[in-house]
């Protein structure tokens, strides 16, 4: 009876919160196809093709959100599996992250040239507080791309500064994703076809293999982060400026490198003074169940990135955050200035946004929550082994996570271009509540304010999910 009376309980709530909540919100009917006539005219959506929203489940129309929910202007609403974009650590709907912005606003929305204001140097001890290294220096930019950016210019001009002006080439793993200019494109090739659609990539950079093998089996020889010295080696330690890599790499398939994979990295990096680089674009601010991810190896970067989860992308800002040894080499003369600029690097109400999301992640325990939550999401998806198409599931390290679609388990056999897999996923999951990216791998990572009730719900609809195309297929 108890568990009877639970259930109706749970569905209930989960009726109410689905709906209820959004039908205040909806546009007309004669609204949504003057969205659709603008949208076909004048918007150009990102990696697509331009005016695409037809049909209606290629683009959905999305006016609000609370939680880990998102609705549209019909009065839909799904449970957003990726964060948006890797980036909703506290959920949306905060209204003390909007409060703050609103205030700097009407204090200081921008600083003028030779100015700062107050809230962006508060940013910045507070992010150096939470730094590996106490004593670092933070240099706001605009977003992820612009962070690595600025990241690679920053490492190049450290060694020209100590007078070591070939050190120049940057090291990368192949299917790495650092951001979309030229040069983060060229990094790690994991839109391979970009590069094509663009001309050549960057010259000197070079690639070496993910840590995919073996993901902390005992039986790993360590032979992708030795992989590291023989390049160096090779291409000539003089030459070599930095190695660059993703604690763990989301483009790559979310694999969680072996233990002694990063200290190694460290000591290779230290033997031939090659500055380490550590992209924390998406796994920093809680999201591996650490305020940032190097801390499960205890390594420090020489320089690591934010950007996503800094501010919850309520606003849009990144930074390039260099120790103190890196730091220190831009002090003296003003031959050692670090020329480089971004106009909205560090803007007032990006900082407000960013103090506020921080004080979110401190106060309700979120990093917690992510460990927790990520365990707890693991352990639900060992569930879908029950599918024949399930190859791989790998997860545990806070709430970012991967299912694996095989055709065949045991010969890890792909399913073939041809047969749609992503459009037939892309379909499944709109018709089942689930907001993300879906392709043979279907990366997991909600907001890390997602609590079990929104975890068991996920993965029932996953468990759904892929019962309907296995079936389809």
């Amino acid at each position: 009876m108890f568990l009877i009376l639970y259930f109706f309980i749970y569905i209930l709530k989960n009726i109410i919160f689905l709906k209820g909540d959004f039908l205040d919100m909806d546009l007309t009917g004669e609204e949504i196809e003057e969205l659709k006539s603008e949208t076909e005219d004048h918007f150009w959506p990102h990696g697509r093709l331009a005016g695409q929203v037809s049909p209606l489940k290629s683009i959905k129309f999305v006016n609000n959100a609370k939680g880990v929910w998102v609705g549209d202007v019909e009065g839909n609403k799904w449970l957003d599996v990726l964060s948006g974009l890797w980036l909703k650590n506290v959920g949306y709907g905060r209204d003390e992250i909007v409060e703050a912005v609103y205030a700097q606003m009407k204090d200081i929305t921008f600083s003028p040239i030779s100015t700062v204001s107050p809230v962006t140097v508060k940013l910045a001890a507070k992010i150096a507080s939470l730094s590996p290294d106490k004593e670092s220096r933070v240099y706001f930019v605009s977003g992820g791309s612009e962070a690595v950016e600025t990241a690679l210019k920053m490492a190049k001009n450290y060694h020209v500064n100590y007078g070591n002006p070939s050190k120049w080439k940057i090291i990368s793993r192949k299917g790495s994703y650092h951001g979309s200019t030229q040069a983060c494109m060229s990094l790690g090739g994991a839109v391979a076809s970009a590069t094509y659609n663009f001309g050549p990539p960057m010259p000197g950079n070079i690639h070496i293999s993910q840590p995919n093998g073996c993901s902390g089996n005992g039986d790993c020889n360590l032979e992708c982060a030795y992989e590291l010295d023989k390049v160096i080696e090779h291409e000539g330690a003089s030459t070599v400026a930095a190695f660059i890599g993703e604690p763990i790499s989301a483009a790559a398939g979310i694999y969680i490198p072996h233990p002694e994979y990063w200290p190694t990295i460290r000591e290779i990096c230290d033997k031939h003074n090659v500055l380490l680089i550590c992209d924390e674009v998406i796994t920093g601010f809680g999201r591996t169940g650490k305020m940032f991810a190097t801390e499960h190896w205890n390594i420090k970067p020489d320089i690591y990135t934010i950007a996503k989860g800094l501010t919850s992308g309520y606003l849009p800002i990144g930074a390039a955050v260099a120790s103190k040894k890196v730091a220190d080499a831009f002090i003296g003369n003003e031959d050692l200035a670090f020329k480089h600029l971004i106009t909205f690097g560090g803007n007032p109400a990006s900082s407000a946004a960013g103090l506020a999301n921080i004080k979110i992640i401190e106060t309700e325990n979120i990093v917690d929550n992510s460990a927790k939550m990520g365990d707890y999401l693991f352990e639900k998806l060992q569930s879908l082994y029950n599918h024949d198409i399930v190859g791989d599931i790998r997860g545990g390290n806070g709430l970012i996570a991967a299912v694996e679609l095989m055709k065949n388990k045991d010969t890890k056999e792909k399913f073939p271009k041809e047969i749609g897999l992503v459009s037939k996923l892309e379909g499944l999951m709109s018709e089942n509540q689930l907001l993300g990216r879906a392709a043979d791998i279907i990366p997991i990572a909600p907001p890390l304010c997602i609590n079990k009730e929104e975890v068991d719900y996920l993965v029932n609809r996953l468990d759904i999910i892929i019962g309907q195309l296995a079936k389809m297929l």
